[in-house]
């Protein structure tokens, strides 16, 4: 096993037991102290179309993510990744991002299967950065208007969370104009990547290397001829940020959804999603696991004003554990599905290389 790869696994073995004591603490938290018999009354009496329809939406955030990275790809390339591998590549980014700070870990991993398959390094980059300034983008968007539109029913119910939900858009907005700046500047982009090339070696941790530094101007090239393209395809690229609204309301809307299949009232169902919006605004960015906790905590906060104290909890368990847990283990599936598969290919390949190579004769 090379240094390289230990290294992966003790990084993943951290980030699983950072992981799992977060989740951990946050299930304690959730459910101790709690009546299960009511509990369990208000689940049973969940609308089974509600919950298949709330599955659904969780499942399509996924996919919708996966759809989008397929599209961008085939308009670089279209001898690229099918769109079932392009789901896939979604599935597998949000189970690394689930478990690891800020979401940090999901797009490495994302890069790493796309090589893998086939697809360019510059490309992929590319495709992946655009989903990720979108996905962002749309968030911003959606936070600015409720902030000029609909400031004061937002500022009554987060009350004293208010100032979370103003420090999450900030970040927000940062991270969109650091992702943008590199996406528009890339000579600014190939600077930082060879400094911070020159800071490792200096440090001994990289050696230095001149194949090292012409496959950084190889992908710098690659990745500049990839912008300029889909800068170019404006009407697609608007098509894609429509995609994204759509992606991003559809976990507003399962919230939605979890209301009226408790059989709630006296809450509209947009002043529902917009509820679930301002909590995603607070959390996305804060550098916890999947934002484990304070999402649960900012949700019972929230909701606590539109659920009746029945039906909070168990709404807190339907929204959430099909939004991120149900999704998360859905993900886990295709990761190990996908290594399977991917090993087995390889010992094919391996067997298939050992049959073709003939002894030599004996003369």
């Amino acid at each position: 096993m090379n240094t390289e790869r230990k290294q992966r696994i003790r990084k993943n073995l951290v980030n699983y037991i950072v992981f799992l004591l977060i989740m951990g603490l946050t299930f304690y938290t959730v459910l101790h102290g709690q009546d299960w018999d009511q509990i369990w009354k208000a689940l049973k009496g969940l609308s089974l179309p509600c919950l298949i329809l709330i599955l659904a939406a969780a499942l399509l955030f996924v996919c919708a993510e996966g759809g989008m990275i397929w599209y961008l790809l085939r308009m670089i390339n279209p001898d690229s990744s099918g769109i079932c591998r392009c789901i896939s590549y979604s599935f597998i980014g949000f189970f690394y991002s689930g478990i690891t700070p800020s979401s940090t870990g999901g797009q490495p991993v994302q890069l790493y299967y796309m090589k893998k398959d086939g697809n360019a390094l510059s490309d992929s980059s590319v495709v992946l950065m655009t989903v990720a300034l979108l996905y962002k983008f749309v968030l911003v968007i959606i936070g600015c208007a409720m902030l000029l539109f609909w400031y004061d029913p937002l500022r009554s119910y987060l009350q004293k969370y208010f100032g979370l939900y103003i420090l999450g858009l900030v970040l927000h907005v940062v991270l969109v104009a650091v992702l943008l700046a590199v996406m528009v500047a890339p000579e600014a982009m190939k600077k930082l990547i060879f400094r911070v090339e020159h800071f490792l070696t200096r440090l001994r941790i990289m050696k230095p290397s001149d194949q090292r530094a012409d496959k950084i101007h190889q992908f710098i090239d690659g990745y500049q001829d990839a912008v300029r393209f889909l800068v170019k395809q404006k009407y697609r690229m608007l098509l894609i940020l429509g995609i994204t609204f759509l992606q991003r309301c559809s976990l507003f809307f399962l919230t939605g959804l979890v209301y009226r299949g408790f059989s709630q009232e006296g809450t509209g169902f947009l002043t529902v999603m917009l509820l679930q919006a301002s909590v995603s605004v607070a959390v996305d960015m804060l550098p916890l696991p999947g934002a484990q906790g304070i999402t649960e905590l900012l949700y019972c906060r929230v909701f606590s004003q539109v659920f009746s104290q029945a039906y909070l909890m168990p709404s807190l368990y339907v929204a959430r554990g099909s939004s991120f847990y149900f999704v998360l283990a859905v993900s886990l599936f295709v990761v190990i599905l996908n290594e399977a598969v991917r090993r087995r290919g390889e010992m094919m390949k391996g067997r298939q290389r050992l049959r073709s190579v003939k002894p030599t004769s004996v003369s």
